[in-house]
């Protein structure tokens, strides 16, 4: 059996960026996910926002890393090879009062060092031409963003993996123990040791953490309900739009996204299943009804979903990042909500040079690479370097999703990959083949014989997502 210096449990955005940090440095490093794929949970359904940090209580954990992180985010989307956009933000005020609370939010964002700026009703609405004729001023935080959080996660992962991190997938921890000097943790599949554990595990970093002691803390998961519309035209909104923040979140923003599509959501409710990715129609009906108070033309005929995401909330209202009381050789980062996306490369920095630069001695590899080899997207690219790429490999030419135009090349360069899609929403996550109008109607059955080509198994093999959510049930003739 092999010892690891350190196991990650969790392959979400935090998992997968302290990874990536820790694979700077001569180490044995693991990452153990219960699910199929990385950043399949919280990670896969959230907004999308790399928040400026504005609206952090100063001195907590969020403000300071939320503001570090977002600073960070355009060196690593460069390096990750990820869309991501600083389009600003602007948080809107209805009202005389409001305003006053406007003022408040600034105040708060200087404390914090993020950059702001007050607008009066003109000046909002030169910006945003299509904000409620209520409006009568916002504050606008330019460093926020917009990304791929998708392909963030997975590019991470990736580059982690390429640097020598070893990824195991549906490993559901069950069990650890501290064995004198390591940790026996125990999944439903095998058993791993390492010297270190770091608890990622996002909705379920409460239960890991019990695993070694009693604690004080607990996740309360919160739901959040969203729509997405399809990217028909530019200029609904030019920023991501808030309301003023409530005790429930930062409320129910509109965005354009980082693949031009725009998001409305989310609610925000407590519920106590942390598997429960439902939706509701009085939900997004209450989620409809606060987005047009701001933004009252959102064309809600362009919907191509709604979805659902659970938020790990903590009990102390801030993050989480400390060893155990009882052995600081396990380390917990949990209750990382929002601004949890925004804060995740700081987070990473935080527990490497707080915590595991003083349990090693780290020594950077002369090898590491910090890239992922470019990924050619045929929808980024001009048409010349479309026609080079498809001269070099005809596959390219060969169109598998007609609303995304996402290519046969595409598609086969992911499963080339060091952390591969095994399943048909993987490869509509990593490429977005499934993602347009038709929601993968006529493309999936593609990606399915694609994949199961790809593996060798039989397309009765082939999954949507988890492991019971097979697409095909028997075959009724030979092809």
């Amino acid at each position: 059996m092999c010892m690891y210096d350190v196991l990650i449990i969790g392959a979400g955005v935090v998992g997968a960026m302290v990874a990536r940090k820790l694979s700077r440095y001569s180490l044995s490093l693991a990452i153990l996910e219960k699910e199929n794929d990385v950043g399949n949970v919280t990670s896969n359904a959230n907004s999308a926002i790399i928040h400026s940090g504005y609206d952090p209580v100063p001195g907590t954990l969020k403000a300071k890393l939320n503001v570090e992180g977002n600073k960070m985010f355009d060196l690593i989307s460069e390096e990750l090879d990820v869309h991501f956009k600083r389009i600003g933000s602007m948080t809107l005020a209805t009202s005389e009062e409001q305003l006053k609370t406007l003022k408040e939010l600034q105040t708060r964002a200087i404390a914090n060092g993020v950059e702001t700026r007050l607008l009066d009703k003109e000046e909002t609405r030169k910006l945003e031409p299509n904000v409620s004729s209520e409006v009568v001023g916002a504050l606008l935080a330019p460093t926020a963003g917009i990304i791929d959080p998708f392909n963030l996660v997975v590019h991470a992962v990736e580059n982690a993996v390429d640097n020598g991190v070893k990824l195991f997938l549906e490993q559901e921890v069950k069990d650890i123990k501290y064995l004198s000097d390591h940790f026996e943790v125990k999944t439903d599949k095998a058993t791993f040791e390492a010297k270190v554990v770091i608890n990622c595990a996002g909705l379920y970093s409460d239960e890991i953490a019990k695993m070694i002691e009693p604690i004080d803390w607990k996740i309360n998961p919160r739901k959040g309900e969203y729509f997405v519309l399809d990217h028909y035209k530019l200029g609904l909104v030019n920023h991501t739009i808030f309301p003023l923040p409530s005790e429930k979140g930062k409320g129910v923003l509109v965005s354009l996204t980082s693949s031009n599509n725009y998001i409305v959501g989310p609610s925000s409710e407590f519920d106590e299943n942390k598997d429960d990715v439902s939706t509701d129609s009085e939900t997004l009906s209450n989620v409809r009804r606060q987005a047009t108070e701001m933004i009252p033309s959102i064309p809600f005929n362009q919907v191509v979903r709604v979805f659902s995401g659970m938020r790990a909330t903590p009990s102390t209202h801030d993050f989480i990042i400390e060893p155990a009381k009882s052995n600081k050789y396990f380390i917990n980062v949990a209750g990382i909500e929002s601004p949890g996306l925004a804060s995740s490369p700081a987070i990473a920095e935080y527990v490497v040079n707080n915590y595991i630069s003083k349990l090693f001695n780290l020594e950077e590899k002369k090898d590491y690479n910090p890239r992922v080899k470019k990924y050619h997207v045929l929808n980024d690219v001009s048409e010349e370097e479309r026609n080079r790429l498809i001269k070099e490999n005809p596959e390219y030419g060969k169109i598998i999703c007609s609303c995304e135009k996402v290519s046969l090349g595409e598609i086969k360069d992911l499963l080339s990959r060091s952390v591969p899609p095994k399943t048909v929403k993987g490869v509509k996550r990593r490429c977005r083949a499934g993602f347009g109008k038709c929601q993968g109607g006529f493309c999936s059955p593609m990606v399915t014989m694609i994949l199961a080509k790809h593996y060798g198994v039989s397309p009765l093999d082939i999954k949507w997502d988890k492991s019971n959510s097979n697409i095909l049930v028997k075959e009724v003739k030979k092809l």
